[in-house]
Parts: structure tokens; sequence; C-alpha cells
């Protein structure tokens, strides 16, 4: 009888123990993408500041599950607080978009010392996994030396068909790539040059 009795309460504690252990945390990111490199130019880009919903301003990621519901997964975060992430894509992308090592990001440098200044208001960060990523930005284009500038409005739906972040992660750099892209025109265009 004492057996039973202990072999129960080992049982007992070994489920508690199982059920008190939390699962490890994953981090994700958003990367740059791999497109061709423009001509070289001397062009200098400050990046920022980058503005993102109050709703995802967190570490972790937050899931849309319904229309009117999203969840906030423990386990699964960012590894760094998205303006960061975001602000950092933007400016390797258009490292290579415009052929410029010289991008930077706001408040880094002076953004007197850059030649034009991208600043972003995100104002959709959808994540859906199984479904996809939603990005919607206004963003504006400053030139430095007069102060003309552009604004714009990138919005971007894209799939993420796997049940996991990793395809929400790459759903949303191809949608910040897509904003890069946007941006580097508009810097282009302003200056007076050709892609």
């Amino acid at each position: 009888m004492r057996l039973s009795t202990a072999c129960i309460i080992a049982g007992v504690l070994a489920l508690l123990v199982a059920g008190c252990s939390s699962s490890a945390s994953r981090f994700y990111t958003l990367n740059a993408t791999s497109i061709p490199a423009a001509s070289p130019s001397t062009l200098s880009v400050s990046v920022g500041p980058v503005s993102i919903p109050a709703a995802v301003d967190r570490p972790q990621i937050v899931a849309t599950v319904g229309p009117n519901q999203v969840r906030l997964d423990e386990f699964n975060r960012w590894d760094a607080p998205l303006q960061n992430t975001i602000a950092r894509v933007v400016a390797e992308n258009l490292v290579t978009m415009l052929g410029t090592p010289r991008v930077t990001m706001f408040p880094q440098t002076l953004s007197a010392e850059a030649d034009y200044r991208a600043a972003i208001e995100v104002q959709r960060f959808d994540s859906a996994p199984g479904n996809a990523a939603i990005f919607d930005a206004v963003w504006t284009v400053t030139r430095a030396r007069d102060g003309k500038f552009q604004t714009g409005r990138t919005t971007a739906r894209e799939p993420a068909p796997e049940r996991s972040y990793d395809a929400v992660a790459a759903a949303h750099s191809r949608a910040v790539a897509r904003l890069s892209q946007d941006i580097a025109d508009a810097v282009r265009g302003l200056d007076g040059t050709k892609p």
C-alpha cells in the first residue's frame, strides 16, 4: 500500500514539475533582401524616426487570429524593438538599392549631415501565421539642402501560408523591401538620378 502511495506521489510531482517548466522562447528578426546592387553613388540618407502602432510595440509577436482579436505569443518574440528593426532593414536595403554605403539610422547621426532623411510612420503591422503579413506605412523623404520633400504610402499584403513565425517574419521582410524600394525611388526622384 505504501509503495503505491509513494508511486502516486512521485507521479503527481513529476506532472507538476513538467507543468511548471516553460518552453524556451524563440526570437525572430526581419532581414534585408537580396537584390542586385545599383551603380555606386555618393548620396547619403538618414533613416528615421520610425513609429509603429502601440498594439505591436512590444517584444512579443502579436498574432492576428480574427477580425477583432489578437494573441500575444509569450514564447515567440522579436529580437529587438520593431522601430529599430524596421529602420535597420530599410537602411540595409537602401545601401544596395542606392549604391551607397552612406546610409545611417536616425538619430545615430545628425540629420543635417545626410543629403536626405526618410521618416516612416507604420500604421499597420499585422501578423497572421498561415495567412499573411499586412504592412501599411506612410513615409516622407526630405532633401536637406532646401527642404523639398516627397510623401508616399506603401501598402503590402505578403503571403505567409506556413503556420510559422518564420514565414511571418519573411513576409514582413518582403513588405519592408517594398517600402525600401519606394523610398529609394523617392530619393532618386528628388536627386534627379535614374536607377
